[in-house]
């Protein structure tokens, strides 16, 4: 019945890169400070000797991560995600090796709303979080005007019932 479904070509906001490196930032910091700490608790109640091997491999391989998900991973992740919506579906595209294409029909829509912690408010981002039956779908990092457009508009293709705030 659908042969010729278009690729979806809306991308998402270039700020969610900085949104993401910061995020990844916090997260890591954290686990940075308690592996720390529990290296300074190692050499101080002389822990056994395997744990604090452990320890430094934790460390060396949280710093390997931390380059990897603060300096390339926002990027890429921002460079391949892909969404698109016309009257029957929403489509949602990302990813270079593991790839993932999900198309989600309109009658298939429970609920679609706004996400915004205080990061994306920073930079005038939201994400959109779109539920059926079976699961929940995020849009990420959108420009909030765009966002609250898109939530509108995939409601009224669903027929979904929200009440404004």
């Amino acid at each position: 019945m659908y042969k010729n479904i278009e690729e979806p070509k809306r991308k998402i906001s270039p700020y969610a890169i900085n949104v993401w490196r910061i995020t990844n930032t916090i997260g890591h910091t954290i686990f940075l400070l308690i592996l720390v700490v529990l290296l300074i608790m190692d050499s101080h109640f002389a822990w056994y000797s395997w744990i604090s091997y452990v320890l430094w491999g934790l460390l060396g391989f949280t710093i390997i991560s931390a380059v990897w998900s603060i300096v390339f991973e926002p990027t890429l992740l921002q460079k391949y995600w892909r969404y698109g919506l016309n009257k029957e579906f929403v489509q949602l595209k990302h990813g270079r090796w593991n790839l993932a294409h999900q198309v989600i029909p309109m009658t298939k829509i429970q609920y679609v709303s706004l996400q915004q912690g205080p990061i994306l408010r920073k930079y005038g981002l939201s994400s959109i979080s779109i539920g059926t039956m079976a699961s929940t779908h995020e849009i990420p990092a959108i420009q909030e005007d765009e966002a609250k457009a898109i939530r509108n508009e995939i409601a009224e293709l669903a027929k979904v019932k929200e009440v404004e705030n």
